[in-house]
């Protein structure tokens, strides 16, 4: 079971990553700043395995791909939203951190609720129900599996 962390709609790359700290050296560095205007706390309360929960348009604003990266070094395992901004969406396929569309899951749960995501067969299990959502296709399940693009296509699976 992966912890909620459950934040709003038009989440914008800059609330995930702030641009003051994309002049740190490394996602290690950044990382502890991840949504820190939303909640300060986030890094540290965060553990490996928890899932992020969003309304529309997760990851709009600037097209970073240090947005997708901080939340992968702190160990979340997957982004689940009703819509996500096309660029984020790309970015987090990219890096290997799956994002899943849910038109439900937002209004069902709650900050730190368990829940489970289960990517191949497209549901999620929380404590009163399973509800569907995006099934990746297995080319995008593939690049995810490889943990993200470069590394799909440095392995040869072209």
């Amino acid at each position: 079971m992966s912890r909620v962390f459950k934040f709003h709609n038009d989440v914008d790359t800059d609330q995930i990553i702030a641009s003051q700290y994309l002049l740190l050296p490394n996602i290690e560095e950044m990382k502890v700043y991840a949504f820190e205007s939303i909640d300060p706390d986030f890094s540290n309360k965060v553990q490996e395995g928890d899932i992020v929960v969003a309304g529309e348009n997760f990851g709009c604003g600037s097209s970073r791909e240090q947005a997708p990266s901080v939340l992968k070094a702190l160990g979340v395992k997957a982004i689940v939203a009703k819509s996500f901004a096309r660029i984020f969406y790309r970015n987090a396929i990219n890096i290997g951190l799956p994002v899943v569309v849910s038109g439900d899951l937002y209004d069902k749960v709650e900050q730190l609720d368990e829940i489970e995501l289960n990517l191949t067969e497209g549901v999620i299990i929380t404590k009163d129900e399973t509800l569907p959502c995006t099934k990746l296709p297995p080319y995008m399940q593939n690049i995810l599996d490889h943990g993200g693009l470069i590394n799909f296509l440095n392995e040869g699976e072209v």
